[in-house]
Protein backbone atom coordinates (compact mmCIF):
# COMPACT_ATOMS: atom_id res chain seq x y z
CA UNK A 1 0.00 0.00 0.00
CA UNK A 2 1.39 3.47 -0.87
CA UNK A 3 2.13 6.19 1.69
CA UNK A 4 -0.83 8.25 0.54
CA UNK A 5 -3.26 5.35 0.76
CA UNK A 6 -5.46 4.40 3.69
CA UNK A 7 -7.55 1.33 4.33
CA UNK A 8 -11.16 1.73 5.38
CA UNK A 9 -13.87 -0.83 6.03
CA UNK A 10 -16.90 0.44 4.14
CA UNK A 11 -20.20 -1.05 5.22
CA UNK A 12 -23.44 0.40 3.99
CA UNK A 13 -26.95 0.33 5.38
CA UNK A 14 -29.61 -1.02 3.06
CA UNK A 15 -33.04 0.51 2.68
CA UNK A 16 -34.55 -2.12 4.97
CA UNK A 17 -31.98 -1.43 7.72
CA UNK A 18 -32.54 2.32 7.73
CA UNK A 19 -34.86 3.72 10.39
CA UNK A 20 -36.46 7.14 10.68
CA UNK A 21 -34.35 9.14 13.15
CA UNK A 22 -31.05 7.45 12.27
CA UNK A 23 -28.24 9.97 11.74
CA UNK A 24 -24.57 10.39 10.86
CA UNK A 25 -22.08 13.29 11.15
CA UNK A 26 -18.85 14.56 9.61
CA UNK A 27 -16.55 17.41 10.71
CA UNK A 28 -14.29 19.43 8.40
CA UNK A 29 -12.34 22.73 8.49
CA UNK A 30 -12.29 25.14 5.53
CA UNK A 31 -8.68 25.74 4.41
CA UNK A 32 -7.14 28.14 1.86
CA UNK A 33 -6.40 25.19 -0.44
CA UNK A 34 -10.14 24.47 -0.64
CA UNK A 35 -10.74 27.96 -2.00
CA UNK A 36 -7.97 27.65 -4.57
CA UNK A 37 -9.07 24.19 -5.66
CA UNK A 38 -12.55 25.53 -6.27
CA UNK A 39 -11.15 28.10 -8.70
CA UNK A 40 -9.16 25.39 -10.50
CA UNK A 41 -12.08 22.96 -10.70
CA UNK A 42 -14.63 25.50 -11.91
CA UNK A 43 -12.42 27.75 -14.02
CA UNK A 44 -13.77 30.71 -12.06
CA UNK A 45 -11.76 33.80 -13.00
CA UNK A 46 -13.60 36.06 -10.58
CA UNK A 47 -11.22 38.82 -9.36
CA UNK A 48 -11.68 37.34 -5.92
CA UNK A 49 -9.46 34.46 -7.00
CA UNK A 50 -6.67 36.72 -8.19
CA UNK A 51 -6.87 39.86 -6.06
CA UNK A 52 -5.89 39.68 -2.39
CA UNK A 53 -8.30 42.42 -1.28
CA UNK A 54 -11.26 40.50 -2.71
CA UNK A 55 -10.12 37.31 -1.03
CA UNK A 56 -9.80 39.08 2.31
CA UNK A 57 -13.35 40.43 2.02
CA UNK A 58 -14.72 36.94 2.49
CA UNK A 59 -17.13 37.33 -0.45
CA UNK A 60 -15.56 34.62 -2.58
CA UNK A 61 -15.03 32.34 0.39
CA UNK A 62 -18.75 32.50 1.23
CA UNK A 63 -19.79 31.67 -2.34
CA UNK A 64 -17.37 28.78 -2.53
CA UNK A 65 -18.18 27.37 0.90
CA UNK A 66 -21.94 27.62 0.48
CA UNK A 67 -22.19 26.43 -3.06
CA UNK A 68 -19.66 23.68 -3.48
CA UNK A 69 -17.81 22.90 -0.29
CA UNK A 70 -20.80 22.48 2.06
CA UNK A 71 -22.83 20.61 -0.55
CA UNK A 72 -19.95 18.25 -1.33
CA UNK A 73 -19.53 17.45 2.37
CA UNK A 74 -23.16 16.43 2.64
CA UNK A 75 -22.65 14.16 -0.35
CA UNK A 76 -19.54 12.75 1.34
CA UNK A 77 -21.55 11.72 4.41
CA UNK A 78 -24.23 10.09 2.25
CA UNK A 79 -21.81 8.21 0.00
CA UNK A 80 -19.21 7.05 2.49
CA UNK A 81 -20.95 6.85 5.87
CA UNK A 82 -24.73 6.68 5.76
CA UNK A 83 -26.30 5.00 3.87
CA UNK A 84 -22.83 4.43 2.32
CA UNK A 85 -21.69 2.62 -0.86
CA UNK A 86 -24.41 2.23 -3.45
CA UNK A 87 -26.26 5.43 -2.46
CA UNK A 88 -27.44 7.63 -5.34
CA UNK A 89 -28.29 11.29 -4.73
CA UNK A 90 -31.64 12.16 -6.32
CA UNK A 91 -32.47 15.64 -5.06
CA UNK A 92 -31.00 18.29 -2.77
CA UNK A 93 -32.51 21.52 -1.44
CA UNK A 94 -30.29 23.68 0.76
CA UNK A 95 -30.61 27.06 2.47
CA UNK A 96 -27.48 28.98 3.42
CA UNK A 97 -28.07 30.76 6.70
CA UNK A 98 -24.74 32.50 7.33
CA UNK A 99 -21.22 32.80 5.88
CA UNK A 100 -18.56 30.12 6.09
CA UNK A 101 -15.05 31.64 6.11
CA UNK A 102 -11.49 30.38 6.20
CA UNK A 103 -10.73 28.51 9.40
CA UNK A 104 -14.36 27.67 10.20
CA UNK A 105 -14.95 24.09 11.34
CA UNK A 106 -18.26 22.71 10.11
CA UNK A 107 -20.12 19.71 11.50
CA UNK A 108 -22.47 18.15 8.96
CA UNK A 109 -25.31 16.01 10.35
CA UNK A 110 -27.85 14.11 8.27
CA UNK A 111 -30.95 12.55 9.87
CA UNK A 112 -33.52 10.23 8.28
CA UNK A 113 -36.81 12.13 7.98
CA UNK A 114 -38.93 9.86 5.76
CA UNK A 115 -38.79 6.58 3.78
CA UNK A 116 -40.66 5.78 0.56
CA UNK A 117 -41.21 2.05 0.09
CA UNK A 118 -42.46 2.26 -3.50
CA UNK A 119 -39.12 3.45 -4.90
CA UNK A 120 -36.67 2.86 -1.99
CA UNK A 121 -36.00 6.56 -1.62
CA UNK A 122 -34.98 8.11 1.71
CA UNK A 123 -35.40 11.78 2.67
CA UNK A 124 -32.79 13.27 5.02
CA UNK A 125 -32.76 16.46 7.06
CA UNK A 126 -29.35 18.11 6.66
CA UNK A 127 -27.85 20.58 9.13
CA UNK A 128 -24.39 22.17 9.13
CA UNK A 129 -23.19 23.93 12.29
CA UNK A 130 -20.01 25.96 12.69
CA UNK A 131 -17.58 25.86 15.61
CA UNK A 132 -19.83 28.26 17.55
CA UNK A 133 -22.74 25.86 17.13
CA UNK A 134 -24.46 28.31 14.78
CA UNK A 135 -26.40 26.98 11.82
CA UNK A 136 -24.76 27.79 8.47
CA UNK A 137 -26.61 25.38 6.17
CA UNK A 138 -29.93 23.55 6.46
CA UNK A 139 -32.07 21.64 4.00
CA UNK A 140 -33.02 18.21 2.73
CA UNK A 141 -31.51 15.50 0.54
CA UNK A 142 -33.33 12.66 -1.16
CA UNK A 143 -31.42 9.52 -2.12
CA UNK A 144 -32.00 6.15 -3.69
CA UNK A 145 -30.82 3.85 -0.91
CA UNK A 146 -28.87 0.64 -1.61
CA UNK A 147 -30.90 -2.55 -1.48
CA UNK A 148 -27.95 -4.95 -1.24
CA UNK A 149 -25.51 -5.18 1.64
CA UNK A 150 -21.96 -4.09 0.81
CA UNK A 151 -18.98 -4.66 3.09
CA UNK A 152 -15.51 -4.32 1.69
CA UNK A 153 -12.01 -3.31 2.64
CA UNK A 154 -11.34 -0.33 0.48
CA UNK A 155 -7.85 0.94 -0.24
CA UNK A 156 -8.35 4.55 -1.16
CA UNK A 157 -5.39 6.32 -2.72
CA UNK A 158 -5.59 10.05 -2.12
CA UNK A 159 -3.21 11.90 -4.42
CA UNK A 160 -1.10 14.61 -2.87
CA UNK A 161 -2.37 17.92 -4.21
CA UNK A 162 -0.10 20.95 -4.06
CA UNK A 163 -1.48 24.37 -4.89
CA UNK A 164 1.12 26.17 -6.98
CA UNK A 165 0.05 29.78 -7.40
CA UNK A 166 2.93 31.40 -9.24
CA UNK A 167 0.96 34.63 -9.63
CA UNK A 168 0.57 34.87 -5.85
CA UNK A 169 4.32 34.32 -5.40
CA UNK A 170 4.97 37.03 -7.99
CA UNK A 171 2.64 39.46 -6.22
CA UNK A 172 4.25 38.66 -2.87
CA UNK A 173 7.67 39.50 -4.29
CA UNK A 174 6.40 42.81 -5.66
CA UNK A 175 4.70 43.62 -2.36
CA UNK A 176 8.12 43.90 -0.69
CA UNK A 177 8.69 47.25 -2.41
CA UNK A 178 5.18 48.66 -2.02
CA UNK A 179 5.34 52.13 -0.55
CA UNK A 180 9.01 52.64 -1.43
CA UNK A 181 10.07 55.44 -3.77
CA UNK A 182 10.65 54.24 -7.36
CA UNK A 183 14.34 53.80 -8.21
CA UNK A 184 15.74 55.58 -11.31
CA UNK A 185 16.95 52.73 -13.51
CA UNK A 186 18.92 52.89 -16.75
CA UNK A 187 17.63 50.18 -19.11
CA UNK A 188 20.19 49.30 -21.77
CA UNK A 189 18.79 48.57 -25.23
CA UNK A 190 15.19 47.40 -24.51
CA UNK A 191 14.48 46.61 -28.15
CA UNK A 192 12.21 43.57 -28.04
CA UNK A 193 8.84 42.82 -26.47
CA UNK A 194 9.89 41.26 -23.15
CA UNK A 195 12.86 43.51 -22.45
CA UNK A 196 10.65 46.58 -22.98
CA UNK A 197 7.56 45.25 -21.28
CA UNK A 198 9.43 44.28 -18.09
CA UNK A 199 10.63 47.76 -17.09
CA UNK A 200 7.32 49.28 -18.20
CA UNK A 201 5.39 46.93 -15.89
CA UNK A 202 7.84 47.77 -13.10
CA UNK A 203 7.21 51.46 -13.82
CA UNK A 204 3.44 50.95 -13.68
CA UNK A 205 3.85 49.06 -10.39
CA UNK A 206 5.78 52.01 -8.95
CA UNK A 207 9.00 50.01 -8.53
CA UNK A 208 11.37 51.87 -10.87
CA UNK A 209 11.60 55.06 -12.93
CA UNK A 210 13.02 53.60 -16.15
CA UNK A 211 15.33 55.52 -18.44
CA UNK A 212 15.20 53.64 -21.73
CA UNK A 213 18.56 53.82 -23.52
CA UNK A 214 18.66 52.70 -27.15
CA UNK A 215 17.67 53.62 -30.70
CA UNK A 216 14.54 55.66 -30.00
CA UNK A 217 12.79 54.82 -33.27
CA UNK A 218 13.31 51.11 -32.64
CA UNK A 219 12.07 51.30 -29.04
CA UNK A 220 8.95 53.19 -30.12
CA UNK A 221 8.33 50.74 -32.95
CA UNK A 222 8.41 47.81 -30.52
CA UNK A 223 6.07 49.69 -28.17
CA UNK A 224 3.61 50.38 -30.98
CA UNK A 225 3.72 46.80 -32.28
CA UNK A 226 2.93 45.29 -28.88
CA UNK A 227 0.74 48.09 -27.50
CA UNK A 228 3.18 49.00 -24.71
CA UNK A 229 2.42 52.40 -23.17
CA UNK A 230 5.54 54.56 -22.89
CA UNK A 231 3.74 57.63 -21.54
CA UNK A 232 5.79 59.30 -18.82
CA UNK A 233 8.93 57.28 -19.54
CA UNK A 234 12.19 58.98 -20.54
CA UNK A 235 14.06 57.73 -23.62
CA UNK A 236 17.74 58.44 -24.28
CA UNK A 237 18.68 57.87 -27.89
CA UNK A 238 21.66 55.61 -28.67
CA UNK A 239 23.10 54.45 -31.99
CA UNK A 240 23.34 50.71 -31.30
CA UNK A 241 23.57 48.14 -28.52
CA UNK A 242 27.18 48.88 -27.55
CA UNK A 243 26.41 52.59 -27.43
CA UNK A 244 23.33 51.79 -25.32
CA UNK A 245 25.47 49.95 -22.77
CA UNK A 246 28.02 52.77 -22.54
CA UNK A 247 25.39 55.48 -22.10
CA UNK A 248 23.42 53.44 -19.54
CA UNK A 249 26.54 52.93 -17.42
CA UNK A 250 27.41 56.62 -17.71
CA UNK A 251 23.94 57.50 -16.37
CA UNK A 252 24.78 55.51 -13.27
CA UNK A 253 28.18 57.16 -12.86
CA UNK A 254 26.62 60.64 -13.09
CA UNK A 255 23.99 59.76 -10.48
CA UNK A 256 21.03 59.93 -12.88
CA UNK A 257 20.31 56.23 -12.26
CA UNK A 258 20.61 54.10 -9.13
CA UNK A 259 20.22 50.76 -10.88
CA UNK A 260 21.14 49.28 -14.24
CA UNK A 261 19.02 46.87 -16.27
CA UNK A 262 19.95 44.71 -19.22
CA UNK A 263 17.66 44.86 -22.24
CA UNK A 264 17.92 42.79 -25.42
CA UNK A 265 21.67 43.16 -25.89
CA UNK A 266 24.25 40.46 -25.10
CA UNK A 267 25.46 40.17 -21.52
CA UNK A 268 29.08 40.62 -22.59
CA UNK A 269 28.28 44.01 -24.14
CA UNK A 270 26.74 45.35 -20.94
CA UNK A 271 29.21 43.76 -18.52
CA UNK A 272 32.14 44.93 -20.62
CA UNK A 273 31.14 48.50 -19.79
CA UNK A 274 30.39 47.62 -16.17
CA UNK A 275 33.85 46.15 -15.49
CA UNK A 276 35.76 48.84 -17.38
CA UNK A 277 38.51 50.10 -15.08
CA UNK A 278 38.27 53.59 -16.52
CA UNK A 279 34.52 54.19 -16.63
CA UNK A 280 32.89 51.11 -15.08
CA UNK A 281 31.02 50.38 -11.88
CA UNK A 282 33.52 48.24 -9.98
CA UNK A 283 33.94 48.29 -6.20
CA UNK A 284 36.44 46.55 -3.92
CA UNK A 285 34.17 43.47 -3.99
CA UNK A 286 34.22 40.75 -6.58
CA UNK A 287 31.20 41.11 -8.89
CA UNK A 288 28.78 38.20 -8.64
CA UNK A 289 25.28 37.21 -9.64
CA UNK A 290 22.50 35.86 -7.44
CA UNK A 291 19.31 34.11 -8.52
CA UNK A 292 16.52 34.67 -6.01
CA UNK A 293 14.04 31.84 -6.49
CA UNK A 294 10.65 31.08 -4.98
CA UNK A 295 10.25 27.32 -5.46
CA UNK A 296 6.75 25.92 -4.76
CA UNK A 297 8.17 22.62 -3.51
CA UNK A 298 10.56 24.27 -1.04
CA UNK A 299 9.68 25.86 2.27
CA UNK A 300 11.81 28.99 2.03
CA UNK A 301 13.40 31.32 -0.57
CA UNK A 302 16.52 30.07 -2.34
CA UNK A 303 19.43 32.27 -3.37
CA UNK A 304 21.72 30.58 -5.91
CA UNK A 305 25.17 32.01 -6.61
CA UNK A 306 27.06 32.36 -8.89
CA UNK A 307 25.33 31.15 -12.03
CA UNK A 308 25.98 33.99 -14.47
CA UNK A 309 29.22 35.92 -13.93
CA UNK A 310 32.12 33.91 -12.47
CA UNK A 311 32.92 30.88 -14.61
CA UNK A 312 35.30 29.01 -12.30
CA UNK A 313 35.80 31.14 -9.19
CA UNK A 314 38.80 30.72 -6.94
CA UNK A 315 38.54 30.37 -3.17
CA UNK A 316 39.35 34.05 -2.77
CA UNK A 317 36.61 35.00 -5.24
CA UNK A 318 34.13 32.69 -3.53
CA UNK A 319 34.56 34.66 -0.30
CA UNK A 320 33.07 37.74 -1.98
CA UNK A 321 30.47 35.64 -3.80
CA UNK A 322 29.26 34.25 -0.48
CA UNK A 323 29.34 37.64 1.26
CA UNK A 324 27.39 39.30 -1.56
CA UNK A 325 24.66 36.66 -1.26
CA UNK A 326 24.53 36.98 2.54
CA UNK A 327 24.19 40.76 2.26
CA UNK A 328 21.31 40.32 -0.21
CA UNK A 329 19.63 37.85 2.14
CA UNK A 330 19.76 40.46 4.90
CA UNK A 331 18.18 43.03 2.59
CA UNK A 332 15.24 40.75 1.70
CA UNK A 333 14.56 39.98 5.34
CA UNK A 334 16.61 36.87 6.21
CA UNK A 335 18.62 37.97 9.27
CA UNK A 336 21.01 35.00 9.46
CA UNK A 337 20.84 33.00 6.23
CA UNK A 338 21.80 29.36 6.14
CA UNK A 339 24.49 28.93 3.48
CA UNK A 340 25.15 25.55 1.83
CA UNK A 341 28.48 25.26 -0.02
CA UNK A 342 27.62 22.71 -2.70
CA UNK A 343 29.66 19.90 -4.17
CA UNK A 344 28.96 16.45 -5.54
CA UNK A 345 29.58 14.90 -2.11
CA UNK A 346 29.25 15.91 1.52
CA UNK A 347 32.72 14.88 2.66
CA UNK A 348 36.05 16.54 2.03
CA UNK A 349 37.89 14.86 -0.82
CA UNK A 350 41.33 16.18 -1.86
CA UNK A 351 40.58 15.15 -5.45
CA UNK A 352 37.49 17.39 -5.62
CA UNK A 353 38.49 21.04 -5.35
CA UNK A 354 34.98 22.24 -4.48
CA UNK A 355 35.03 20.18 -1.26
CA UNK A 356 38.31 21.79 -0.22
CA UNK A 357 36.92 25.26 -0.98
CA UNK A 358 33.80 24.46 1.02
CA UNK A 359 35.76 23.39 4.07
CA UNK A 360 37.95 26.51 3.85
CA UNK A 361 34.95 28.84 3.48
CA UNK A 362 33.30 27.34 6.54
CA UNK A 363 36.46 27.83 8.59
CA UNK A 364 36.79 31.39 7.29
CA UNK A 365 33.26 32.05 8.51
CA UNK A 366 34.24 30.66 11.91
CA UNK A 367 37.13 33.14 11.98
CA UNK A 368 34.96 36.11 11.00
CA UNK A 369 36.26 36.46 7.45
CA UNK A 370 32.71 35.91 6.19
CA UNK A 371 30.01 37.55 8.29
CA UNK A 372 26.26 37.38 8.79
CA UNK A 373 25.41 33.80 7.84
CA UNK A 374 25.65 30.19 8.99
CA UNK A 375 27.86 28.20 6.62
CA UNK A 376 28.17 24.46 6.12
CA UNK A 377 29.82 22.39 3.44
CA UNK A 378 30.59 20.54 1.44
CA UNK A 379 26.97 19.52 1.02
CA UNK A 380 25.44 17.70 -1.93
CA UNK A 381 22.31 19.32 -3.33
CA UNK A 382 19.99 16.70 -1.87
CA UNK A 383 21.11 17.07 1.73
CA UNK A 384 21.27 20.85 1.39
CA UNK A 385 17.55 21.08 0.68
CA UNK A 386 16.13 17.84 2.15
CA UNK A 387 16.21 17.12 5.86
CA UNK A 388 15.26 13.52 5.07
CA UNK A 389 18.31 13.10 2.82
CA UNK A 390 20.52 14.74 5.44
CA UNK A 391 19.29 12.46 8.21
CA UNK A 392 19.65 9.40 6.00
CA UNK A 393 23.31 10.25 5.48
CA UNK A 394 23.82 11.02 9.15
CA UNK A 395 24.49 14.73 8.63
CA UNK A 396 23.88 16.88 11.69
CA UNK A 397 23.80 20.49 10.63
CA UNK A 398 21.80 23.68 11.11
CA UNK A 399 22.04 24.22 7.35
CA UNK A 400 21.29 20.78 5.90
CA UNK A 401 17.67 20.55 4.78
CA UNK A 402 17.08 24.25 5.44
CA UNK A 403 19.52 26.04 3.12
CA UNK A 404 18.58 29.53 1.99
CA UNK A 405 21.73 30.22 -0.02
CA UNK A 406 23.24 27.65 -2.38
CA UNK A 407 26.85 28.43 -3.32
CA UNK A 408 27.66 26.41 -6.42
CA UNK A 409 31.14 25.25 -7.47
CA UNK A 410 31.10 26.99 -10.86
CA UNK A 411 28.92 28.82 -13.35
CA UNK A 412 27.92 25.71 -15.29
CA UNK A 413 26.52 23.83 -12.31
CA UNK A 414 24.81 26.94 -10.95
CA UNK A 415 23.16 27.76 -14.24
CA UNK A 416 21.87 24.20 -14.56
CA UNK A 417 20.46 24.19 -11.03
CA UNK A 418 18.70 27.53 -11.51
CA UNK A 419 17.27 26.69 -14.93
CA UNK A 420 16.06 23.27 -13.74
CA UNK A 421 14.22 24.85 -10.83
CA UNK A 422 12.67 27.45 -13.12
CA UNK A 423 11.56 25.13 -15.92
CA UNK A 424 10.93 21.83 -14.11
CA UNK A 425 9.84 23.04 -10.66
CA UNK A 426 7.99 26.17 -11.86
CA UNK A 427 10.12 28.42 -9.67
CA UNK A 428 9.62 32.16 -9.80
CA UNK A 429 13.03 33.62 -10.57
CA UNK A 430 14.67 37.01 -10.19
CA UNK A 431 18.28 37.82 -11.02
CA UNK A 432 20.60 40.48 -9.65
CA UNK A 433 24.29 41.37 -9.98
CA UNK A 434 26.02 42.56 -6.80
CA UNK A 435 29.48 43.84 -5.93
CA UNK A 436 29.01 46.87 -8.19
CA UNK A 437 28.24 50.51 -7.35
CA UNK A 438 24.55 49.85 -8.06
CA UNK A 439 22.46 46.70 -8.43
CA UNK A 440 22.35 45.34 -11.97
CA UNK A 441 19.29 43.53 -13.29
CA UNK A 442 20.90 40.93 -15.50
CA UNK A 443 18.17 38.83 -17.07
CA UNK A 444 18.27 36.19 -19.77
CA UNK A 445 16.93 37.01 -23.20
CA UNK A 446 14.45 34.15 -22.66
CA UNK A 447 13.10 35.66 -19.43
CA UNK A 448 9.50 36.81 -19.34
CA UNK A 449 8.43 40.35 -18.52
CA UNK A 450 7.26 39.11 -15.12
CA UNK A 451 10.71 37.70 -14.30
CA UNK A 452 12.25 41.02 -15.30
CA UNK A 453 9.76 42.89 -13.13
CA UNK A 454 10.48 40.64 -10.15
CA UNK A 455 14.18 41.32 -10.68
CA UNK A 456 13.41 45.06 -10.64
CA UNK A 457 11.78 44.60 -7.24
CA UNK A 458 14.92 42.95 -5.84
CA UNK A 459 17.13 45.67 -7.35
CA UNK A 460 14.90 48.34 -5.79
CA UNK A 461 15.36 46.78 -2.35
CA UNK A 462 19.14 46.77 -2.82
CA UNK A 463 19.13 50.36 -4.07
CA UNK A 464 17.14 51.53 -1.05
CA UNK A 465 19.54 49.65 1.23
CA UNK A 466 22.42 51.48 -0.50
CA UNK A 467 20.67 54.78 0.14
CA UNK A 468 20.31 53.97 3.82
CA UNK A 469 24.02 53.10 4.01
CA UNK A 470 24.98 56.22 2.10
CA UNK A 471 26.47 54.27 -0.81
CA UNK A 472 26.78 56.37 -3.96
Amino acid sequence: MSENAEQRLLTNKTYDEIRVGDSSSLKRTLKPEDVQLFAVLTGDVNPAVMEPHFAESGLFREVMAHGMWSGSLISTVLGTQFPGPGTILVDQTLHFARPVTLGDTITITITVKQKFDHNKHVLFDCVCLNQENLQVVRGTCEVLAPVEKVTRLSEVHLPEIRIDDKYARYQQMLSQVKGLEPIPTAVAHPCDRESLKGPVIAFQEGIIEPILVGPENKIRAVAEEFAIDLHGIRIVNAKHSHDSAAIAVSLVRTGDAEALMKGSLHTDELMGEVVSRANGLRTARRISHVFLMQVPTYHRPLLITDAAINIAPTLEEKVDIVQNAIDLAHIIGIPEPKVAILSAVETVNPKIQSTLDAAALCKMADRGQIKGGILDGPLAFDNAVSIVAAKTKGIKSAVAGHAEILVVPDLESGNMVAKQLEYLANALSAGIVLGTRVPIILTSRADTAETRTASCAVAALVAHANRNKGVS
